[in-house]
């Protein structure tokens, strides 16, 4: 992974890129999987996304040492806040409404001061999200272990995505206690309309059974 940091900086076609690591279990755990890797980039357009993560040497090192690898590929819906200063998934039309499945990625940088509260609530809402009939995919991933944070995930559709997000449950008292007590010295929310995707996780295509959007 450390590595990989040098050739990324040569790859000149990503816009914005991260490396993360991510947690056992559902992956919304403190305790790393040393199993699970993700590369997370921006491009220009989706043909030259398609075309980098195949020929990019990063990529092609990845696949070789793994025994499995899945590449979603998203376009941007709506984004609100900062990644390491930036927002990197701005929209090209603002506004735009997903009428199927879409994906949801929130990012956080948690205050030290804040962590154990943090991750205190985590193992309730691992719980909900883990039995939860509606998501097509979850995982927890993160750069730096207990204080920057990612979450992804899919669902069939925007209202039930909401209702797990804002219902009277873990996340939604989560994300109250979030915004009374301070605990992110940065965020970010971030939804995408899928495009597409290649290979397989845990031998399937977690987006089988959904039909992706069209890109406009």
């Amino acid at each position: 992974m450390g590595a990989a940091r040098l050739a990324l900086r040569r790859e000149r076609r990503a816009l914005f890129w991260k490396l993360c690591g991510s947690g056992t279990g559902e992956g919304f755990t403190p305790r790393p999987n040393w199993g699970v890797w993700a590369i997370l980039a921006t491009w220009p357009d989706e043909s030259t996304a398609r075309a980098a993560t195949t020929d990019s040497p990063v990529w092609q090192r990845w696949r070789a040492r793994a025994g499995e690898s899945w590449t979603i590929f998203l376009d941007p819906l709506s984004a609100r806040g900062r990644w390491a200063g930036v927002n990197p998934f701005l929209p090209d039309l603002p506004g735009q409404n997903s009428q199927g499945p879409l994906a949801a990625l929130t990012r956080a940088t948690v205050r030290p001061s804040r962590a154990l509260k943090f991750w205190d609530r985590v193992p309730s809402i691992s719980a909900v999200i883990g039995t939860d009939p509606n998501v097509a995919f979850k995982i927890g991933i993160g750069e730096v272990p207990l204080l920057h944070q990612v979450t992804f995930s899919i669902w069939p559709d925007t209202a039930s995505m909401a209702a797990f997000a804002r219902g009277d449950g873990p996340h939604g008292r989560a994300i109250k206690a979030v915004r009374d007590g301070n605990w992110f010295n940065e965020e970010l929310y971030a939804r995408f309309r899928l495009l597409g995707s290649m290979g397989s996780w845990n031998g399937v295509d977690p987006l089988a059974n959904l039909t992706p959007a069209k890109a406009a």
